[in-house]
């Protein structure tokens, strides 16, 4: 199993994600993020009814997820995030191209996000992709260095 992990080819495999997926998503959310998800939090949000995910999966493993939560016609994305070693390959941006179809299909007109003012790849992503910056939350985030940082709060139309 580990060999063929580690010596497949291809892309991942794109779609929604369900219960089945929490302890995954848990533990790539907590790989990710400075406070991660626990399993629990996880099967909670996809247990809700206005929240959306989409994983990707790669070799039998989980290697990407987006979810969002909607409520009238506005989404807010919860969380994004992308295994180490698939990063850099595009994979966000294709689980993001996926997401903000399913929303506008939900009848979703704006996605809001909130991002950490220091992380650059995920500002491009969301540039490339219509994000704008309409509000900044400062001190939002903390660093593990004791300091804290904004949090850039995005805004894409559908």
């Amino acid at each position: 199993m580990l060999w063929r992990r580690l010596f497949a080819r291809g892309s991942p495999t794109l779609g929604e994600a369900s219960a089945r997926d929490a302890a995954a998503i848990a533990a790539l959310h907590g790989a990710s993020f400075h406070r991660g998800w626990s399993e629990i939090e996880v099967e909670g949000l996809l247990g809700e009814r206005n929240v959306t995910t989409h994983r990707a999966v790669f070799a039998g493993a989980l290697c990407g997820f987006i979810m969002s939560r909607s409520a009238a016609d506005e989404a807010e994305i919860l969380s994004v995030a992308v295994a180490r070693a698939r990063q850099g390959r595009g994979l966000a941006r294709h689980l993001l191209d996926l997401h903000l179809r399913r929303l506008a299909g939900l009848s979703c007109r704006a996605v809001f996000l909130e991002v950490d003012e220091h992380n650059r790849a995920a500002i491009r992503l969301y540039d490339r992709t219509g994000f704008r910056e309409v509000s900044r939350r400062a001190n939002y985030y903390p660093a593990p260095d004791g300091k804290s940082a904004a949090a850039l709060v995005l805004r894409r139309d559908l």
